[in-house]
């Protein structure tokens, strides 16, 4: 009794070689339609790249600066409804608080500050003058860009340090500069750098707290005090910041989370992209309708060569997998000049806007996998079309 021959099993080795030959036939084909998913996959890569590195950047300045600064501020009387003021002496009552490693404070001084007496009161540039405690840049985690910060011999005398925007702003660009500030010159001994958890500092015109006194009128109430406390004490210090510096009226001090709006970004940050991939998975479905289309095409162009392979014992499953693995090929193609393309465009974007470059390897690893799915949906319909190709008809067609 004869035996029912077995149909021949292709190696994978055959597959990519069958596969790949639709390919190699039609080169520029085969880019345009790979162009698809590449701008796809590129458009989803950089977005999430260039989202982590921004949120990256955010947590780095959060480590640097800290999330443990606090700021407390005079609010309004729950009586009177006026502004209050926060009493003399605040910040050192502040810095006694159990868990507190340092205080500073700021008073708001009613006069501006100009280049020269020459320029009209009115024009105040957004700068505001302050009167400063020592401790404030330690507090606040900050350098001098360039000269000297206040202390207690030259906060006496009328001498200025500007926040980064107000030497900008004042075109200072080093110290030994003059501004005018209250009928008189002061000297600039010291530029700061960015703060980012205080950018009113960084848009004031800081005078020694004697010195304000002395030559500005200062009453030496602050109208900010800062305190920076250890890792687990932020959640205590905060409870206990009004009734420290504020003991008679606590009801009436604010207290705010500096680092708050650098949380707040970097949470922002996901949630635009999560619209932006979006876009990124309507770029990468066009471009598989494109693989789609491709592969449909091929199979009315290929009839003659599926009906000749039907009829030298190709199965209907050979030309299936034949089929969905030009797909594959075909998708896979754009697939990683897409990650290419994406990791190239972040680390572009990063180095240009000094963030630090970060690619997760998740969105390479997941833009390969949707390349890998959208090819093979777009290969099953044109694959099944061509295996029920009939071999006399396909060659009689052609």
């Amino acid at each position: 009794m004869s035996r029912r021959p077995r149909p021949a099993r292709l190696s994978p080795a055959d597959v990519l070689r069958t596969g790949s030959a639709g390919l190699r036939a039609r080169p520029v084909r085969v880019v345009l339609s790979a162009l698809g998913i590449a701008i796809g996959i590129a458009t989803m890569i950089s977005v999430v790249g260039i989202s982590a590195s921004g949120k990256a950047d955010v947590v780095r300045q959060l480590e640097r600066l800290g999330t443990d600064l606090l700021v407390a501020t005079p609010g309004k009387s729950m009586i009177t409804g006026k502004e209050t003021e926060l009493p003399r002496g605040a910040e050192r009552m502040a810095g006694r608080i159990d868990g507190v490693r340092s205080a500073g404070a700021t008073g708001s001084l009613p006069q501006n500050v100009r280049r020269t007496d020459r320029i009209d009161e009115a024009e105040t540039g957004g700068i505001a003058v302050q009167a400063a405690t020592g401790r404030l840049l330690e507090t606040l985690r900050g350098g001098v860009r360039t000269g000297t910060w206040l202390d207690r011999a030259n906060g006496r005398y009328p001498a200025v340090v500007l926040g980064s925007v107000a030497a900008a702003r004042l075109g200072v660009g080093e110290p030994g500069a003059q501004v005018f500030i209250g009928g008189r010159y002061f000297t600039v001994i010291g530029i700061l750098d960015p703060l980012p958890l205080a950018p009113e500092i960084e848009r004031s015109a800081l005078v020694g707290w004697d010195g304000a006194r002395a030559y500005l009128g200062f009453d030496g109430h602050p109208t900010s005090v800062y305190v920076r406390s250890t890792d687990g004490a932020v959640g205590r210090t905060g409870d206990l910041l009004p009734r420290a510096v504020a003991p008679e009226n606590p009801q009436d001090v604010r207290v705010t989370d500096p680092s708050a709006a650098l949380q707040a970004k970097a949470a922002a940050t996901g949630a635009f992209t999560d619209l932006l991939l979006g876009l990124g998975a309507v770029a990468l479905l066009v471009g598989g309708v494109g693989v789609a289309n491709t592969m449909v095409i091929s199979v009315l162009e290929r009839r003659h060569e599926i009906g000749l392979r039907r009829s030298l014992g190709a199965t209907r499953g050979h030309i299936r997998v034949q089929f969905v693995t030009e797909s594959l090929l075909l998708s896979g193609l754009g697939g990683v000049a897409g990650v290419v393309l994406g990791t190239a465009a972040t680390f572009g974007y990063a180095t240009a806007t000094g963030l630090p470059p970060e690619v997760p390897l998740w969105s390479m690893a997941g833009g390969m996998g949707a390349t890998l799915a959208i090819g093979t949906l777009a290969g099953l319909y044109p694959a099944v079309r061509a295996a029920r190709l009939s071999p006399t008809l396909a060659l009689h067609a052609a």
